[in-house]
């Protein structure tokens, strides 16, 4: 492969307000990292040290191999939902290593509502069971939840992907055969204490540990019956009578250490073999990557240029340079492993669909895993492209999209909108992770569109009252659609929503994917398949 040749002038005006504006957004997004992760009211600490009980982050130091990389899932979920009291919706979620190995970690955290689950908590928690089941990682789960938030129910009970589905998921990964480990370290009450019975092995804590279908309160209110919290479902009834837990430990330190041992014991897989040599840093700094992307989402750049602070030794094979040129392909490797690359230059026009539609095939043939770089306003609208086939051409991007059988990787480094973030591997397309930059927009149109858009169908309706707007009457229109989309498309909503897999400092892109492309490898790679392509 060729070096990519930067024509980057980082001496230019352009680019030094582009890197102080992007300077800005990353503090921005460490700070509020580090509000979800770490700052909590005094009182809810000492209420957990009163027990002898750790933070959640405490609990992974003791967990996780020292030195190691943890990728977390979902870190400001619901950072706009439950008056942002609900820090990372009550839960970490990620990837981490234990005994050298990848394992998916699912964490309440009991400094927020006592652990208890909202329904962005049950999204969070089965999103990351999906990760799990996706990627075939062995899964630890660290037990200490009051419950489902009960004013609440309505949305966190009875509909397909919500409470069901976590234990649902629980079942799958067994069935796949992909170890599971609970450490029960507080109260796991009603579901939640099938988190501990549906898992392989169950350590739970003296004192602090318990598993109930229904705590000491409501076993009165239903039976009468008055019996205290240990008797009902702590260590030592669960590990010597009911047999529902297998370890009891002293303390949270000792439980950490039965886990580990027993993970262990535990068979690694043997991983998929793809493309892979050493790797090497990029050639180009990546602290550059914050005086690329414009202040104005509308302002286009070279994706060669992300893409060369990205992948190893700046390298880039690019497929049918000439062709489609507002869509670059091209083969480079992260990590050391092989990727086939697709990144937006520009709208999808007809050329662009077909040219990703044939290379994604070719990737897909050659077990070659997918990035998407999506800075995407969608595919070319207009009589002309409507005669050309666009539709059809952006169906044949989609089909083959989705036909892939390899592992997809989406980082939304810009704009993401309309069926571009559908032809671009977008949430509902089955990526394997999805993540954004803390400039990106997502929404079905942009802002001005949609307010335009709606203000132009009011504009005809009244006309054929024979009625007309004035200016002012027509800006009242806009503005709340306006203020809306804008609200609405930040990327800190999509992370609220969990629309995606977090938000990433630029820098931290290469790290993020490399991790997650070679977690992905634990799982077995499909035979290929696509569906009928309209000619």
């Amino acid at each position: 492969m060729s070096r990519i040749n930067s024509r980057l002038d980082t001496g230019s005006d352009s680019y030094r307000q582009n890197h102080a504006a992007m300077v800005q957004r990353v503090e921005q997004l460490r700070e509020r990292l580090n509000a979800a992760r770490h700052v909590r009211p005094q009182r809810d600490i000492d209420r957990l040290h009163k027990h002898k009980k750790l933070t959640v982050r405490e609990r992974l130091d003791l967990l996780l191999d020292p030195g190691t990389p943890f990728l977390e899932i979902g870190a400001l979920a619901a950072n706009k939902s439950y008056g942002g009291e609900v820090h990372g919706a009550g839960q970490v979620s990620g990837i981490g290593i234990v005994h050298g190995r990848e394992v998916v970690i699912h964490a309440d955290d009991p400094s927020i509502k006592g652990g208890a689950w909202y329904p962005l908590s049950i999204k969070k928690i089965v999103r990351t069971l999906d990760i799990a089941i996706e990627n075939r990682l062995p899964v630890i789960h660290l037990c200490d939840s009051a419950g489902g938030f009960l004013p609440a129910q309505a949305d966190l009970f009875a509909d397909r992907y919500t409470a069901g589905r976590i234990f649902r998921n629980q079942c799958t990964l067994s069935k796949l055969g992909v170890p599971q480990i609970a450490v029960v370290l507080g109260h796991c009450t009603a579901g939640g204490a099938y988190i501990p019975a549906l898992c392989d092995y169950s350590v739970i804590v003296r004192g602090n540990g318990g598993v109930f279908l229904g705590g000491p309160p409501l076993v009165k209110a239903a039976t009468g019956e008055v019996v205290s919290a240990e008797a009902l479902g702590g260590a030592e009834m669960h590990t010597t009578v009911s047999g529902t837990c297998d370890y009891a430990a002293d303390d949270e330190p000792h439980a950490f250490a039965i886990a580990r041992d027993i993970f262990a014991q535990t068979t690694p897989v043997q991983k998929q073999r793809i493309d892979r040599i050493e790797p090497e840093p990029p050639h180009y700094d990546p602290q550059e990557l914050y005086g690329i992307i414009p202040t104005d989402w509308k302002t286009g750049f070279d994706m060669r240029e992300v893409i060369a602070r990205i992948v190893d030794g700046s390298h880039f094979h690019e497929y049918q340079p000439g062709y489609g040129t507002t869509l670059v392909c091209g083969y480079a490797r992260i990590w050391g492993c092989k990727v086939g690359i697709l990144a937006n230059n520009g709208v999808l026009f007809n050329d662009s669909s077909l040219k990703a539609a044939h290379f994604m095939r070719l990737c897909d043939r050659d077990r070659t895993p997918l990035v998407f770089l999506q800075n995407i306003t969608g595919y070319m609208v207009g009589r002309e492209y409507e005669e050309r086939g666009i539709t059809k051409d952006g169906a044949k991007m989609i089909m083959t999209q989705v036909g892939c059988t390899v592992p997809k990787f989406t980082v939304i480094v810009g704009g993401s909108f309309g069926a571009g973030n559908y032809g671009m591997c977008g949430r509902a397309f089955d990526g394997r992770f999805l993540w954004m930059w803390p400039q990106s927009q997502i929404a079905v149109m942009g802002a001005e569109q949609a307010a335009n858009t709606l203000a132009d169908v009011k504009i005809r309706q009244l006309q054929r009252h024979g009625e007309h707007l004035s200016e002012a009457q027509i800006a009242e229109i806009r503005q709340p659609v306006l203020e809306s989309f804008q609200a609405e498309s930040d990327a800190y909503h999509s992370t609220s929503e969990m629309w995606d897999d977090g938000i990433l400092d630029p820098v931290d892109t290469r790290n993020a994917l490399g991790m997650a492309i070679i977690a992905s490898l634990n799982a077995p790679l499909g035979e290929m398949g696509y569906g009928v392509l309209r000619l």
